[in-house]
């Protein structure tokens, strides 16, 4: 049975609208600007962290398609759209390529026809379900990708809003769907770098949002590779997987780790 979903507030403020509001882009409330404000001031990082995990992102994709060769995409809680979507970097290099998005947000699904955009040889399709819905979400994927051959699964900053164990879980069981050959791209939060500021982050939020969050180890975060084999260089802060040398752009010490691993 699929979780209550919430009507749009514009009263309340939601994590997808103000992640949005950090990259720039216009599809949030003033209640989103104003918390989004209030926790950048706290932590000024958290801008960096979302434009370094959106870069890490277009990076890994770009891995999947090329090197990796993979041609279906399974992204959960991808928030709302803007530069750089899975599907505009998968089938800009690989035009078949197969993408399914999964979100929960009442403001991302107005959107969704954003998304559902898709060149003729591929297909883009959208779902309603929550990470914590992994059966509901296998079963409608399927409508879409073929899980008898390698998926990508993206979660990207998803499972810092889902307790511990049900996190594990739920991962866990997307992760056991996928045949042999499947990649895991995967990154969240920590508090390694900057931790007092990274804790009054979550804590503003916590206090603010509907959708409470929790930053995690880097140990922690390890443990969502389980039975996967990461790529070089490993469980890192996103702005270092595979940058470029001496490429311009943010601060590399930020407090995302991520990394990419592949189902032997």
């Amino acid at each position: 049975m699929s979780l209550d979903r919430p009507l749009i507030n514009s009263h309340v403020p939601h994590s997808a609208r103000i992640w949005n509001y950090w990259l720039g882009g216009k599809d949030c409330y003033e209640i989103d600007r104003q918390v989004g404000d209030q926790i950048r001031e706290l932590n000024p990082e958290i801008v960096d962290i979302a434009r370094a995990q959106r870069a890490f992102l277009k990076r890994a994709v770009t891995h999947m398609a090329t090197e990796a060769g993979i041609r279906q995409f399974l992204d959960v809680g991808t928030g709302l759209p803007t530069l750089d979507n899975t599907h505009e970097v998968a089938q800009g290099i690989a035009p078949e390529a197969r993408i399914v998005y999964v979100d929960h947000d009442p403001v991302v699904l107005q959107h969704a026809h954003t998304l559902l955009t898709s060149t003729s040889e591929g297909a883009t399709a959208y779902i309603d379900a929550d990470l914590r819905e992994p059966e509901a979400i296998l079963r409608a994927a399927g409508d879409t990708l073929d899980f008898g051959r390698p998926v990508a699964l993206m979660l990207l900053g998803i499972a810092a809003h889902v307790p511990d164990e049900i996190a594990y879980a739920a991962v866990g069981h997307l992760k056991d769907a996928l045949p042999a050959g499947s990649y895991l791209v995967f990154c969240d939060s920590t508090e390694v770098f900057h931790p007092a500021e990274m804790r009054a982050m979550v804590e503003r939020w916590n206090e603010a949002s509907d959708n409470p969050r929790v930053n995690r180890t880097p140990e922690q975060l390890a443990r969502f590779f389980d039975g996967f084999e990461l790529l070089e260089p490993g469980l890192v802060p996103v702005a270092e997987w595979r940058a470029e040398p001496g490429a311009a752009g943010g601060r590399r010490d930020v407090d995302s780790f991520g990394g990419v691993a592949r189902k032997i």
